[in-house]
């Protein structure tokens, strides 16, 4: 079996936030799709390890801020490649707070979408997060990133935390 197929699914790069008390954290996330027009819902899979998880899991709310193909690898790495428990991704950052009270991140983001949890499912390591879409705006005409955009162009790694992670197998030696 080729796992290297499911890279072929066409993937976006986004900010999932969220709020526990006073508390913001947001994560970079490629697995976000929308389930119905109508009503608007939409679904994201959160690693259960991520502070992002626990925030969504304890507030029922979650936001995703849709990056362009102009964010710098600098900024995707403060919400990619840094923990929330040790790192303040919010400080010196371009957001607002949502309807919701879930932090949008403004800055880079061609649009966003707001929803509260109406359900979830259990998948090993993630968690399907289901959403009621509560708010939803395009802010500009950017280009979104894509996940192979990320890939190609910026040269970005696939975090062994991300669903999308596959191990590279090790060549055999030839004689």
């Amino acid at each position: 079996m080729n796992l290297q197929t499911l890279h072929k699914i066409h993937y976006g790069v986004f900010i999932v936030s969220s709020r526990k008390g006073e508390n913001l954290n947001g994560q970079i996330a490629n697995t976000v799709f929308q389930i119905s027009a109508t009503p608007p819902t939409i679904a994201i899979s959160i690693n259960k390890e991520n502070l992002t998880h626990q925030y969504i899991k304890e507030s029922n709310v979650f936001s995703i801020s849709i990056l362009s193909t102009e964010a710098p690898m600098t900024f995707i790495g403060r919400f990619g490649f840094r923990s929330g428990r040790t790192t303040d991704k919010f400080k010196d950052v371009e957001y607002k707070v949502g309807t919701t009270g879930a932090p949008i991140v403004l800055e880079h983001s061609v649009g966003y979408i707001e929803a509260e949890v109406i359900g979830s499912l259990d998948v090993a390591t993630h968690t399907v997060f289901v959403g009621k879409v509560v708010d939803a705006e395009i802010l500009n005409e950017k280009e979104p990133m894509t996940y192979e955009y990320y890939h190609k162009i910026k040269r970005g790694l696939t975090p062994k935390s991300a669903p999308t992670y596959i191990e590279a197998k090790t060549k055999e030696p030839t004689e």
